[in-house]
Order: structure tokens, then sequence, then C-alpha cells
């Protein structure tokens, strides 16, 4: 082959190497350190259910509820690939992610016989919200901007969907929700930051240190929070962690998988300095039921998660100790998550 023809031809052998997209665009290939990730091309819708049946009990935080859809990084709409360029004060590097989300949570006292509670006892409470984020992610980093925006009270359906579902498994009714928190406006913004620390691998298996911090503000919860998870397995650079409900030590909403099967273990805790809590604190202006909130709170979990062709399925067993003064005993609860790639 004649010298001149050696460039020619280790671009073309460059680019048949060269992933392509549907749309016929090469994808950057993969960098290390806290180089991009590779752009996705499909989002990832999720469902989330937490409920204390799964720790043997029924009370206080006892069931969550959350759909949620993480957008792909790649062809994003014009106003936010436009606004992209402009998050890097706020949001570091990376690809850039929208989502959305709606969710319901459930919290009930120790005694959901009394039709008068307990006023020492946590106060009966449903919160009804939806969710908008943006999320920046490289190969080492994620960082997570959220603001929710729902309604606590009647009107965000507690009594409705708990009571129910107990008339439906034949299982009491909840006496006391005559007395729950009223209708309030909820606004919370939450901005939280996650590190990829990779420990090595051992005849295929991964493992590695995920460290987090976050910061949640509004009239429903206000905290800061530090913790950590530790993760053993293979494909662990498909995702973060599975899908939680906050305040959790949560993973990604989405998840992208570099090879068919994945699998991992897990488990993690977490330690929240909490300055408000609606659902200890009482309402913001009304008089409503309330108790003395603990300043801190803490989080322990395990877990495992399976990834298959663009399927994600998680389990998660937390322990959160007592949130309240009077509270009788740690609360246990599983989360369960189904995730799918489209």
């Amino acid at each position: 082959m004649p010298k001149s023809a050696l460039p020619s031809a280790l671009a073309l052998l460059l680019a048949l190497a060269s992933p392509v997209t549907a749309e016929g665009q090469a994808l950057t290939p993969v960098r290390t350190g806290a180089g991009q990730e590779l752009p996705d091309w499909q989002g990832t819708l999720s469902a989330t259910v937490e409920n204390d049946l799964f720790g043997g009990s029924d009370r206080y935080y006892t069931n969550g509820l959350l759909l949620t859809w993480q957008s792909p990084s790649a062809n994003l709409p014009r106003p936010l690939a436009g606004l992209d360029e402009r998050l890097d004060f706020l949001l570091g590097p990376g690809n850039l992610r929208w989502g959305v989300s709606l969710g319901q949570n459930i919290y009930t006292p120790q005694d959901t016989d009394r039709r008068v509670p307990d006023p020492r006892d946590r106060p009966y409470a449903g919160y009804l919200y939806g969710a908008a984020s943006l999320s920046r992610s490289t190969e080492r980093t994620q960082t997570l901007l959220e603001v929710q925006i729902g309604v606590i009270g009647p009107s965000a359906g507690g009594e409705f969907v708990q009571n129910n579902y107990h008339d439906l498994i034949n299982v009491r009714r909840a006496n006391g929700w005559d007395r729950q928190l009223k209708d309030e406006l909820a606004l919370t913004a939450l901005l939280e930051r996650r590190w990829r620390v990779p420990l090595g691998s051992l005849g295929g298996v991964q493992a590695e240190a995920i460290p987090v911090a976050a910061v949640a503000l509004g009239n429903v919860q206000t905290y800061v929070a530090a913790g950590g998870s530790l993760r053993i397995g293979q494909g662990l650079e498909a995702d973060w962690g599975p899908v939680r409900i906050r305040p959790a030590l949560a993973g990604s909403g989405f998840f992208q998988p570099r090879q068919e099967f994945g699998w991992y273990i897990f488990g993690g805790v977490e330690g929240r300095a909490v300055a408000r809590d609606i659902f200890l604190d009482g309402n913001t202006f009304r008089d409503s039921p309330s108790v003395d909130k603990r300043p801190f709170v803490g989080d322990a979990q395990a877990g495992v998660a399976v990834l298959w062709r663009g399927v994600r399925f998680a389990y998660t067993q937390v322990l959160r100790s007592e949130e309240f003064y009077g509270q009788r005993g740690r609360q246990s609860f599983g989360a369960f998550s189904a995730s799918f790639r489209f």
C-alpha cells in the first residue's frame, strides 16, 4: 500500500470502529477519570413502592409511591440544550438529563385504632407532589437539582389510599384521619452530589464506594445530609444505585448498561441534621398536631439489584433511627423499584 494511502485507511478503520446511533451520529468513546459518560439515547421509567409491611409493622412512614421519568442525555430539547452550557457553576461537568416525578407519602401514628390520636404520637399526614429535576453525570460524579411542589393534608389523599387499600386486603381501617395535618402548599428544593470511588475488581467482580452529600430547603423538609454506600457486583458503571423516595440514600433514576446482564449487592448509611420536618413539626402557619422531633436522624440500608436487557429490579431494606422524642423504637421498611429503558 502506498504511504500516502495510510492516513486514509486509518481514518476508515477508526470510522468503522466507532459506535453509531440510529440517528447516524457517532458516539464519543468512554473516557476515564472525570470524563464524560457515553451519550444515552434512551430514557428510563421507574416505579417505586416503599412500605413498612416489609419491615413487619404498620406505623410512622407507612407507605410511599413514586413514578419517575429520566430523559436521555443525548438529543436534548432545544431550550435545555441552550441552558446546558450555563449550568456548570451549579451542576458541574457532565451529561445533562431532565426528569419528572409524581409521588405520594403516607404517615400515621403507631396506634391507628384510636379515633382521637395520642398527641404524643406521630400525626396523620398525606403528601402528594410532583417534581422536576436536572442532573449532570460523568464517569465519577453525579449532581442533582430537584424541585418538589405539592400539597399536604386531606387533599393529598392519604386517607383515601390507605383505608381503601386496607379494605381491599381485609385489614382494619386507620380511624384517626379526621385529625390529620391540614391542607398546605408544599415546596422543597434539593441539591445532591455523589462521587464514584472504584475499589478494584477480582475475578470480574467490581467493588466501589459512593460518598454522597445533600441539602434540602423548604416548608416540607429542611436538612443537611451526608453518607455513602458500598457496592459489589458486575456492571456497576450502569447506574448509581436504585431509585429511592427522599429523604433517603438514593441512587439514580436512570441506568445505562454497557453489558446485557449486571448485578450488585449494596449497603450504606446516611445521617441527616434536620431543621424542619412538617410531618413532625406540624403545619407551618396553622395550628395542627405535632411532636418534638429529633434533630439528627440516621438510615442504614442493604439490598440487591439486577439489570437485564434494559430492565432493572432492586430491593432495599431500610432501618431508620427514631425521628421524634417518644417514638417507640426504630423503624424498618422495604423499598422495591422496577425501571425500564425506552
